[in-house]
């Protein structure tokens, strides 16, 4: 049963979050603050006084644009704490997603809240929780194992081990799967930094590749190219000798 702190400067969007908030019967409790000064000062209460209490927090549910500190800030001052609660940000702007991520948020909720989408934010929360009452408090590495996309106004999760190969689109890059595309405002060069400990390449400055979805490699006339599924990728004659000795190791 999850103890649930709210967080939204606009009263009437704070009010409807925590109607649908308690109408979770995984929920326990859940309170609200129109300001972030009033969710720190209740969230330090809460570590204070001890996980056992009944003002003790699990989860915090944050608006992003407020006024003064945002939703953002707050993550970033609890990060500080030894056991901060879980953070489920709860917006209306969907470009702050890969910082939320990089705060090790677990969810990110778009407005308008729709009930189901909430309930699947709880769900992730409810697992977490579990899985700390069972053992140390779990590590989010969200920005490891999953990178948020937007499908049709949501944000959803794609697993970093489902996309075959990153092209880079200015300062965006297209992520590509077995099922699509997605584009995402990060450039390649980060990503870069991102996976290259999860096996992926730079091929060529518009590519980036997961080694392991390589089909071949390919040589003609002195130019080389991978393959992958259906696509053919240019490798850069400044990327070709590293490719070669990853792949015939």
């Amino acid at each position: 049963m999850l103890r649930v702190l709210a967080v939204d400067d606009e009263e009437p969007a704070l009010e409807e979050l925590l109607y649908l908030l308690r109408s979770d019967p995984r929920i326990r409790s859940a309170e609200g603050a129109t300001s972030a000064t009033e969710a720190l000062r209740r969230i330090g209460d809460a570590l204070g006084a001890g996980p056992d209490d009944d003002t003790a927090i699990d989860v915090a549910f944050l608006d992003i644009h407020m006024a003064g500190l945002t939703g953002l800030d707050i993550a970033r001052l609890l990060a500080g704490f030894a056991r901060p609660p879980l953070i489920v940000f709860v917006t209306a702007h969907e470009g702050f997603a890969v910082q939320a991520f990089d705060l090790k948020a677990v969810d990110y909720v778009l407005k308008p809240v729709r009930r189901e989408r909430l309930a699947e934010a709880v769900r992730r929360v409810a697992e977490l929780v579990d899985l700390a009452g069972n053992g140390p408090t779990p590590v989010l590495d969200t920005a490891a194992d999953q990178i948020p996309v937007e499908l049709g106004g949501i944000i959803r999760f794609l697993a970093v081990a489902d996309i075959a190969y990153a092209e880079a689109q200015g300062d965006y890059a297209r992520l590509h799967t077995a099922e699509g595309s997605h584009l995402v405002r990060i450039p390649l060069t980060t990503l870069e930094e991102r996976w290259r400990s999860r096996g992926f390449v730079r091929i060529h400055r518009s590519h980036l590749v997961a080694l392991s979805r390589i089909d071949e490699l390919r040589l003609d006339a002195g130019s080389m190219s991978v393959r992958i599924g259906g696509a053919e990728l240019a490798v850069s004659r400044r990327h070709a000798r590293a490719l070669r000795d990853l792949l015939m190791r």
